[in-house]
């Protein structure tokens, strides 16, 4: 388990900054989640911390060492990419072993490391055959038991799942999980996907442009997000959004409501509104409305949808529910 921290890291290509200076302590034994849309400097800022950039300035250390100018091998940290990147004429055991290999790592050491690594993978009855003959599951597990070999402080993960169908992202997100509870090691993962960010960090880290827009727990950033930019990217289906007159009757340039406070109800409602679509998706539906100046709202409410498309119905707030921002997107509390 390591330490890690980031102290005015910052990242500049030419003349763009990519990663403003910022600040950041990754505990020991934490799983922490770097999210945020496309070019939000997720990855770059992974690579910084595993020595595969340079910074332009700032200091990374791990265990309270100074790592900034330490090259990544030499970071005793272990990487697992979006490609699985296996040795296709190798076998499951030789593809773990090639990076002890590489160290010269003895035989009898390296054997018994992959042995280990193969059985909490639940990789042994594979270790013989190659890449192709492997579900993508088992590849990326594979490619995860590659870098648990190298027992290392901590473990890198950038988008691991992202090239797997939706069943296996879904199962591969417990096995990670898992692994984490098994290994008791600092992680840090990658990742665009929101439902991943909230299922499987201790902590997840906002970032936006490079800049970190919140730090929190999955349900601090759910229920007390610094800013809209936090309220709308967390949460599935993203929070309502409401300006104008309706806003500023409460005080604020906008407001927020998530779906499910949002209520249909009988008789006079907060809003009047014609049913655009609905979704039904088994357990809940999504209900989408259009309600004049409050614009379209999607309603989130269990089992199949009561109502459907052309129905006239009535919205109103759970109360206590609805979030306030400033003309700047920042909560007011």
């Amino acid at each position: 388990m390591a330490q890690i921290t980031l102290d005015g890291v910052n990242k500049v290509f030419g003349k763009n900054t990519v990663i403003p200076s910022l600040n950041l302590e990754i505990g020991k034994g934490e799983f922490v989640v770097f999210v945020g849309p496309s070019g939000s400097g997720k990855s770059t800022l992974l690579r910084l911390i595993a020595g595969l950039e340079e910074t332009s300035g700032g200091r990374i250390s791990i265990e309270g060492k100074d790592v900034t100018m330490t090259p990544c091998g030499e970071r005793g940290l272990a990487m697992v990419f979006q490609s699985y990147a296996l040795y296709p004429h190798m076998t499951v055991r030789q593809n773990m072993a090639f990076p002890l290999e590489m160290v010269g790592e003895s035989k009898a050491s390296t054997a018994a490391k992959v042995e280990d690594a193969a059985r909490v993978l639940d990789l042994t009855r594979f270790l013989e055959r190659r890449p192709s003959q492997l579900s993508g599951g088992q590849r990326q597990r594979v490619a995860i038991g590659r870098a648990i070999v190298r027992n290392p402080t901590a473990f890198l993960f950038d988008e691991p799942l992202s090239n797997l169908d939706a069943a296996l992202r879904g199962s591969m997100r417990l096995e990670i999980m898992k692994l984490h509870q098994q290994l008791e090691s600092t992680m840090i993962y990658v990742t665009h996907d929101q439902v991943e960010a909230m299922t499987m960090a201790d902590r997840i880290v906002v970032l936006n442009h490079g800049v970190i827009e919140q730090v929190g727990t999955p349900q601090e950033l759910y229920e007390r997000p610094a800013n809209l930019f936090v309220a709308e990217f967390i949460g599935a289906p993203k929070m309502n959004r409401i300006g104008g007159r309706i806003a500023a009757a409460m005080g604020a340039e906008t407001i927020g409501i998530r779906p499910e406070h949002l209520r249909i109800v009988e008789g006079e409602g907060t809003w009047q509104g014609s049913v655009e679509l609905t979704e039904n998706l088994g357990a809940e539906s999504h209900v989408h409305v259009l309600c004049g100046e409050a614009g379209s709202l999607v309603v989130r409410m269990a089992g199949a949808p009561s109502v459907k498309a052309g129905d006239k119905i009535n919205l109103s707030p759970a109360e206590g529910f609805t979030y306030r921002f400033d003309h700047e997107g920042k909560a007011l509390r």
